[in-house]
């Protein structure tokens, strides 16, 4: 028996750390059939130039984070919210609800029997498990982690470490887990791995 259909759809929330291979898992969903909402590109498209999302941060945060091409300078305002906790949660009071709109915008694109998968890195960091049907974590060890993001995407050790340990722990991210996909082995385990959770996904 497959997960419960609302509206018709599966509703699936996918994340997984930095180097744990998401990414590839979101991608062989998609091959299998999904319908995948991509919350870092919505992220980026809700403000891109001419879109209310940037108007209001520029009005809030000042031309100065703005390109010499017009588009947003995401270090320069990453350096501001960094380092102020009030002016973060101002820039996510204007991002995250044209985030929301923009993901049930794209769901509701969904036919009945689709299985809908929200691509979100960070949905453990939120402290609850959101309104999924199905929330699959993609997991690694740490040490696997640190291994990918020196590899393949040339961070020095320290970057690394850092970027892992500013997000949720394994254990967050298994607290709100329904599966967990294991991808410490090779690419064609963790395509069978998938392909075995898409049977159950999608069968209804």
């Amino acid at each position: 028996m497959g997960p419960a259909r609302h509206g018709g759809v599966v509703r699936v929330g996918l994340t997984g750390g930095i180097g744990s291979g998401k990414s590839t898992v979101s991608a062989l969903l998609r091959d299998h059939g999904a319908v995948i909402v991509d919350y870092d590109q919505i992220a980026r498209e809700v403000v891109e130039p001419g879109t209310p999302g940037l108007a209001a941060i520029v009005e809030r945060f000042g031309p100065e984070v703005l390109g010499a091409d017009g588009s947003l300078d995401r270090p320069a305002l990453g350096a501001i919210v960094f380092a102020d906790e009030s002016a973060r949660r101002d820039l996510e009071a204007i991002t995250h609800p044209a985030v929301r709109a923009r993901a049930a915008e794209l769901e509701g694109r969904a036919g009945p029997g689709d299985v809908v998968v929200h691509d979100i890195p960070l949905l453990a960091e939120s402290g609850e498990r959101g309104p999924y049907d199905v929330v699959v974590v993609v997991d690694v060890p740490r040490e696997v982690q640190v291994d990918r993001l020196v590899r393949d995407r040339g961070m020095s050790l320290d970057e690394a470490q850092a970027r892992i340990g500013a997000q949720a722990s394994r254990d967050d991210r298994a607290a709100v887990a329904d599966v967990i996909v294991d991808n410490s082995g090779s690419l064609e385990e963790l395509t069978a791995r998938v392909r075995d959770l898409w049977r159950e996904l999608s069968a209804g």
